[in-house]
């Protein structure tokens, strides 16, 4: 059952203690409350203000999983924080872990303060739950698609175009990687696991995938600089940066180039660019 007024508190609670700068918005020179204002945080949990300010105020609806999920996320909360906020709403928490996607409110601000920086945030299977700006210019808006798709490794095999946008040079290494890391995922996961799920998609649908398969290798990693090719700034030489929430076994990917590189320059002129000419 809803705790209206556990939820509408703990709500208000944690939108005052959220500042704009937490959240990667300007705190601007008329701010007068010291935390987010309702908008915003709706905003944020992709919400109308309405409905978020309802809840507030210990009126409408109880709130749906999904809903309860996206402020989770919009509000930066701790699992811990999280698993109170279902409980409130009177849902039982989401499981924890790497089957989960809320994502960590640590790595939430870091990945808040990368605006201009080509970055995102990946299951260990490769499905996208964030990008920045630059990071959807750079490699396409793949936090947008859905079921096995959403994983590069599935992708991959199962959908070839996407290797236009990696040096061809790197096609035959990049497989081997992507084999290698599922069997890997599947080993810690399990039988049941999305991770074998895909397997035997891509068993049945792809004989590369079949015989890089059949060579059982493990621990091929990817390289620390990617080639990558963009259709409007072409190729791009970039440092991959990760780091690990081992709790819930999500990645933080941060591309850079080297100042004064011709890499560097193609990434301010991507910046410019922004998303516009990307299909």
């Amino acid at each position: 059952m809803i705790d209206r007024p556990g939820l509408a508190e703990f709500l208000r609670r944690r939108r005052a203690a959220l500042q704009p700068e937490d959240v990667g918005l300007p705190r601007g020179p008329r701010r007068r409350t010291s935390g987010l204002r309702r908008e915003e945080v709706a905003a944020l949990c992709h919400m109308s203000a309405d409905y978020y300010a309802r809840l507030e105020r210990e009126r409408g609806p109880r709130p749906s999983v999904q809903m309860l999920a996206a402020m989770a996320q919009g509000l930066r909360l701790t699992l811990d924080e999280r698993d109170h906020l279902f409980r409130l709403g009177g849902h039982n928490s989401p499981a924890r872990g790497a089957s989960g996607e809320h994502i960590g409110a640590g790595m939430l601000r870091i990945f808040d303060r990368l605006q201009d920086t080509p970055a995102e945030i990946v299951t260990e299977l490769g499905e996208t739950l964030r990008q920045t700006p630059l990071g959807v210019a750079l490699t396409g808006d793949t936090a947008r698609l859905t079921g096995p798709l959403r994983s590069i490794g599935y992708r991959w095999f199962a959908d070839p175009a996407i290797r236009e946008r990696y040096h061809p040079a790197d096609h035959a290494f990049l497989s081997r990687v992507y084999a290698s890391g599922l069997r890997e995922v599947l080993t810690r996961r399990g039988p049941g696991s999305r991770a074998e799920h895909y397997a035997e998609l891509l068993l049945a649908a792809s004989p590369e995938f079949r015989a890089l398969w059949e060579a059982h290798e493990i621990g091929i990693r990817p390289a620390r600089v990617k080639r990558l090719v963009h259709p409007e700034v072409g190729e791009l030489e970039l440092h991959c940066q990760t780091l690990l929430d081992p709790e819930q076994a999500h990645y933080l990917l941060v591309f850079t180039a080297a100042p004064g590189s011709a890499s560097y320059e193609k990434l301010q002129l991507l910046g410019v660019l922004g998303t516009q000419t990307i299909p």
